[in-house]
């Protein structure tokens, strides 16, 4: 491995990690990742530590260095800790319900809103107007809470609808007489 944007990364007990066939495997008590890596960076693992690394200093190399590094990174806090997003839904009469593993969605539409989980994420309802979506995999989670708030997204004059939690909603005057 060339000396140039070593980048370690520190693995906790219980976590193993393997690279095999340019295939990065990450296992941990909260489940198992694999990611592709790319051929200009190399991914070395020893002394508790996983190190990404390149051989030059192109401007393309050092953009694939630094995202393997943190795709890296987000696959050991994953299979540890996993991952979380907070959703809140705003409005009068707007809920949200599970039946089974699917969300159910009442936001204003004459007909509910079924949601099936995106394998790898699941959903946790804290009461009815904020919904939480886990996982392993922070891609997943990340796409399963876009594809939740897209049901209704925060509208600018009421504020209405589904947001993030801490979410700043850009609110604009209504019509004045």
């Amino acid at each position: 491995m060339s000396r140039i944007g070593r980048l370690p990364i520190a693995i906790p007990s219980g976590v193993q990690v393997a690279v095999e066939d340019g295939r990065c495997i990450v296992k941990g008590p909260k489940g198992e990742l694999r990611q592709e890596i790319p051929g200009a960076i190399e991914v070395r693992v020893g002394d508790g530590h996983v190190t990404v690394g390149r051989s030059s200093d192109e401007p393309a190399e050092r953009a694939l260095h630094g995202l393997t590094r943190a795709l890296l990174a987000n696959m050991v806090t994953g299979v540890t800790a996993g991952f979380r997003k907070t959703l809140e839904i705003v409005g009068t009469g707007y809920r949200a319900e599970l039946q089974g593993s699917r969300l159910v969605l009442t936001v204003g539409y004459s007909h509910p809103v079924v949601l099936e989980p995106i394998a790898g994420a699941a959903f946790e309802l804290e009461t009815p107007t904020v919904v939480h979506v886990s996982g392993v995999d922070r891609q997943v989670v990340g796409q399963q809470a876009a594809l939740v708030r897209d049901v209704r997204r925060p509208e600018p004059y009421l504020g209405k609808g589904i947001r993030y939690r801490g979410e700043q909603v850009r609110r604009k005057a209504g019509k004045r007489t």
